[in-house]
């Protein structure tokens, strides 16, 4: 027999028992639209996570306050030190090669008052650079710059959420709103940013030059929040952070086996931590939706034995005839194979459109990947070769003698 004669016998004995046929590709259909599923959902957490760490900007690296310690030698944990300075900034900006651009940045959370009108906030103290290492541009007026930060002027650049929230549909430019009874001029606009990688609203701040941030906000000495550290392009993320931290190290007199009161983190490590545990996840349910394909191919091997021994009549009838123990194989092989990849093919389209309604009505975001599906066809085509073998080994091994005595 060759290769189309078996192919064509082996459908027309799937569809003589169509029910058994469609309940034994059922272990199938369910294991590769599951994977598929799983593994979509997975793809597109993780796009997103990753869309929102692109809204960092390009070749990025954050130096922000480690843990700083009291007099007894209680450690106060991440972000506590003050010994983040402007001056460290300037250091950065001036000693670290393929840097090129540096925000000082400071904090706080302050109720900002325009009019009748009020909204808690997050208010930043930024440098001229940090809008362009963030690749933030103003949808109206204009950004923070040099003259801003020499001079310590009271203007502000506001997140889309704030011009809303104080200011309704109208154009807040040129507006004046107050934090801490410090009157701002609102020079522009910033475009919409969405969600950060944390969660929160990015759009939801606003933003005033780091030294008058320092000169007329801080109630008490303080260092930085962060510094925001833009690195050349084609440069090794991790060489710029090594001198970095080398070079505050040095700045700082942290002894070679001391605690350093500052961390640097890099884009590559932020996105890393964000989509972990995506990742974690997609394969453990890719790993069940597995399991559930080896349970169908378990389906396939019990019915393809079965079949086996309802048909050793026929199987003895045509080895008598000349059939070789190869083509006996083959044939049941290929009777395996088109149940698996029958159920396959069903798997994959049931998987797409579980998808697509999962992602529609649970609004997740769902990236069907072409490598994901191919994955998944071959691991069912791989589940009917593996275990359709055993039966198909057993029916070429059958004596035509005892076959033929076999009702």
């Amino acid at each position: 027999m060759t290769t189309v004669d078996a192919t064509r016998t082996a459908l027309r004995e799937l569809l003589r028992n169509r029910l058994r046929s469609l309940l034994t590709a059922l272990g199938i259909i369910i294991g590769v639209g599951t994977f598929i599923l799983t593994v979509s959902l997975g793809n597109g957490a993780t796009a997103a996570v990753q869309a929102q760490v692109a809204n960092l900007g390009r070749n990025v690296i954050l130096v922000e306050p480690g843990s700083s310690s009291s007099r007894s030698g209680v450690h106060l944990g991440e972000g506590t030190s003050k010994e983040l300075t402007v001056e460290d900034a300037e250091a950065i900006a001036t000693e670290v090669s393929n840097v090129i651009a540096v925000s000082p940045e400071t904090y706080l959370s302050a109720q900002v008052t325009a009019g009748s009108e009020n909204w808690k906030t997050k208010v930043r103290g930024e440098g001229p650079d940090y809008f362009t290492i963030r690749r933030w541009p103003a949808a109206e007026g204009e950004l923070l710059g040099e003259e801003d930060v020499h001079n310590a002027t009271l203007v502000a650049v506001v997140g889309q959420t704030v011009a809303n929230r104080l200011f309704g549909g109208g154009s807040p430019v040129g507006e004046v709103v107050r934090v801490q009874n410090v009157p701002f001029r609102i020079v522009g606009v910033l475009t919409s940013k969405g969600t950060s990688v944390k969660g929160s609203d990015e759009d939801d701040a606003l933003f005033i030059p780091y030294t008058t941030s320092l000169r007329r906000l801080a109630t008490k000495k303080s260092g930085l929040h962060r510094v925001n550290v833009q690195a050349a392009d084609g440069v090794e993320l991790r060489k710029v952070e090594k001198s970095i931290a080398s070079l505050l190290r040095e700045r700082h007199r942290i002894p070679k086996d001391g605690i350093d009161d500052f961390e640097v983190k890099t884009q590559l490590e932020i996105e890393d931590l964000a989509t972990g545990t995506s990742r974690t996840m997609t394969l453990l349910l890719g790993a069940l939706a597995a399991v559930s394909l080896l349970v169908g191919g378990v389906g396939i091997m019990n019915i393809m034995l079965v079949s086996v021994s309802e048909r050793t009549a026929e199987i003895g009838i045509r080895m008598a005839v000349g059939a070789r123990p190869r083509e006996v194989l083959g044939q049941f092989l290929v009777e395996a194979m088109c149940l698996s990849a029958a159920g396959g093919a069903a798997g994959t389209a049931a998987g797409v459109a579980a998808a697509a309604i999962v992602s529609r009505a649970a609004e997740l975001p769902a990236l069907v990947a072409p490598g994901g599906v191919l994955i998944a066809l071959s691991f069912s085509g791989a589940v009917g070769v593996c275990f359709g073998f055993v039966p198909a080994l057993k029916a070429s091994r059958l004596d035509p003698i005892e076959a033929l005595r076999r009702e």
